[in-house]
């Protein structure tokens, strides 16, 4: 247990399971509608944000990828502003070094028209730029006719974001707990590794177990994760690039594709990758290895295979081509005019996409997705832009837990 002495007796009005952004920005939210309200966190390792929250790029996108009537889109404009707002607040670093994305042919500049249109409709700044224009900006970065600039694009330390987020909540009054995990759900709040918890409510945060846990409650009937593994690597070159590069994504999927980061402290990644994955922390080697979850994803992805729902078998094959390294860098190639694989030889530590299935149409979840009712609520589906959208998607979910307890 931690220094913020949680008891076994007192009666918290919300546990919150999960100790990673949006676990953090809940119970903030929580206290910021009332400082009264006894919070109790829990998270399963030693530290907080361990997993994607600590491990993603720290982007704060712009919001220009989501369709208008999704809350990713809602949320994402607003949470980029309310995250460059906290961490200035807080006198944490922000590195507000905007994002170009580029086209490589003809068919690709109908991608970037699509962008712009959600760009548009969605309120958020996307400038078109000339090559000559997109080299004022960054004189490395290879133009195909145009590009789109967006000016809002910042990276942030997401480690540091998630530890002051967490003195914030303790010196507010939380309890946080440590190296606990959920066992079940008791008539009268939690069952931990750490003993029974009395809670009037509980919120699941747990990212990679959250449908797992959502399961204990009776909930996540049709839904499971399926986890997606993120490589990236650091260049040795820091001065490679001043803005982040993005390729054209497919937005049939919800991943990316491989771009050019730039962190909060100017060193340049390439990355990351979206293979999938054979257990849920399956970051390197057997580490962690789980063989209930080996078999139960193992399942999923061979159904997937078979029926190839959304075109699964190309993008498994595309992803795991990426391991081999000379591939890997050769997509990013494209991007610059000056590029060395030389240069990208440094690993960084791998991260999980906590992807929500619908079991039953077998298609990804593209958008934030909760199920609950007036004792708990489970954020299923929390992928990127989680980190950015954070603080409202915690108005969004502490929304819902106050309608659901009416």
């Amino acid at each position: 247990m931690n220094d913020s002495n949680p008891s076994n007796n007192k009666q918290y009005d919300y546990a919150i399971i999960g100790g990673g952004v949006i676990g953090l920005t809940t119970a903030f939210e929580l206290l910021n509608r009332n400082k009264n309200f006894k919070i109790l966190l829990i998270e399963k390792e030693n530290s907080i944000a361990e997993h994607s929250s600590g491990r993603n790029s720290g982007v704060l996108h712009a919001g220009f990828y989501y369709t208008a009537d999704s809350l990713k889109a809602r949320f994402c404009r607003e949470g980029n502003l309310a995250m460059q707002r906290f961490c200035i607040d807080n006198n944490l670093p922000v590195n507000q070094c905007g994002k170009l994305v580029v086209a490589r042919d003809e068919e690709e500049l109908l991608g970037l028209e699509e962008l712009k249109r959600r760009a548009d409709k969605n309120g958020v700044e996307l400038v078109w730029k000339t090559p000559e224009e997109a080299h004022k900006i960054d004189p490395n970065v290879a133009v195909f006719k145009k590009a789109l600039w967006s000016p809002s694009t910042s990276t942030v330390d997401p480690v540091q974001v998630c530890k002051k987020i967490l003195e914030n909540i303790k010196q507010s009054g939380a309890d946080v707990i440590l190296n606990t995990r959920l066992i079940s759900k008791t008539s009268n709040g939690i069952q931990t590794t750490q003993g029974n918890f009395k809670a009037n409510y509980v919120i699941n945060s747990a990212g990679l177990y959250a449908d797992l846990i959502a399961k204990k409650f009776g909930f996540s009937k049709s839904r499971v994760i399926l986890p997606f593994k993120g490589i990236y690597l650091k260049s040795s070159n820091s001065s490679l690039v001043s803005t982040n590069v993005y390729p054209v994504p497919n937005l049939a999927n919800p991943f990316l594709g491989v771009h050019f980061t730039v962190t909060v402290d100017g060193q340049v990644k390439i990355g990351p990758t979206a293979i999938p994955a054979f257990w849920r922390e399956n970051y390197v080697g057997f580490s962690r290895f789980s063989l209930s979850e080996f078999f139960s994803i193992a399942y999923w992805q061979t159904k997937l295979l078979l029926s190839n729902a959304f075109n699964f078998r190309k993008l498994a094959w595309t992803e795991i081509r990426k391991y081999y390294r000379p591939h890997f860098l050769s997509l990013g190639r494209y991007m610059l005019n000056n590029f060395k694989a030389d240069y990208f030889t440094k690993k960084v530590k791998p991260g999980i996409r906590a992807q929500l299935l619908d079991t039953t149409t077998l298609k990804l979840v593209q958008d934030f997705e909760m199920e609950g009712d007036n004792k708990s609520l489970h954020v299923l589906n929390a992928v990127s832009p989680a980190f950015t959208c954070s603080f409202p998607l915690a108005k969004h979910i502490v929304d819902e837990v106050l309608r659901l307890q009416k």
